[in-house]
């Protein structure tokens, strides 16, 4: 349902077709925010479900997002119909066991032209004076190659991380480093390998860091980690008419996803 072709512009039909499945898919478990920003002059839409805690119901919530928009002349199946299979995953786990903390799940629009859904968010949360408990970005969750040498890094990062590209990986700013450990320490007891680094300054020292939803949070000084495969450090279908379901370990995608459910149970 959500791996075909869905550019805004370029492909509206599926896009628009995507959108609704979302919508029809969180509604199953409570009301659907709609928050619409202007690119341009259109009308663009991020969609939310606000899920309550089992414990502590007025703290900040945990934000978890997933942008469901993708490149031209792809199908998109690990960008990012991965994150948001993971995310629909999650509403209807939360909805039938609560987590510690509240939970919001957004469906960012635009992110593949220049984060502006994630972004008209994240000011709008800002200047409203919002907080949150915790951002995670879901962003291309689904591709495993279990070879040597399958797994590149930016450069320096290679002499401290596996050169498999069997893992998922927690990329984070300082301020959460608490929450990054136990998540991914709950994630490799679940039985998917899982790697994790923290990035200072927004991330900017390594670029390839901030290329998903989570840094528009990091600017705004909100806690934020994106959880990732790695994208085109690893998937040879980054962006490519061949990223399709087929490309995937779909073993790897659930082992993560029951890893995240487990994990954001306890934060």
């Amino acid at each position: 349902m959500l791996a075909r072709e869905r550019d805004p512009y370029l492909a509206s039909a599926g896009h628009f077709f995507v959108r609704q499945y979302i919508r029809e898919e969180l509604q199953r478990w409570g009301e659907v925010e709609t928050h619409e920003f202007q690119i341009r002059g259109n009308t663009h839409k991020n969609l939310i479900l606000n899920l309550a805690s089992s414990e502590n119901k007025t703290s900040p919530p945990i934000l978890i997002g997933a942008h469901y928009d993708a490149v031209p002349g792809t199908p998109g199946a690990d960008d990012n119909a991965s994150g948001v299979a993971v995310l629909l995953e999650l509403a209807k786990a939360f909805a039938a066991e609560p987590p510690l903390s509240p939970v919001r799940l957004v469906a960012f629009d635009l992110e593949e032209y220049g984060l502006l859904g994630s972004t008209a968010y994240a000011e709008h949360l800002k200047q409203a004076g919002q907080r949150l408990r915790l951002m995670l970005s879901l962003e291309m969750l689904g591709y495993c190659d279990r070879a040597p040498n399958s797994q590149r890094y930016p450069a320096g990062l290679q002499y401290f991380y596996p050169n498999r590209g069997d893992f998922i990986a927690l990329i984070g700013n300082l301020s959460p480093i608490g929450d990054i450990i136990r998540l991914s320490r709950i994630i490799r007891r679940s039985g998917t390998p899982c790697e994790w680094l923290l990035v200072p300054q927004q991330g900017r020292l390594v670029p390839a860091t901030r290329l998903s939803d989570h840094s528009p949070f990091w600017d705004r000084g909100y806690r934020a980690v994106m959880v990732t495969d790695t994208a085109f450090m690893r998937n040879p279908h980054y962006h490519q008419p061949s990223d399709r379901i087929e490309t995937l370990d779909l073993n790897f995608l659930a082992g993560v996803c029951q890893g995240l459910i487990e994990g954001i149970r306890q934060l």
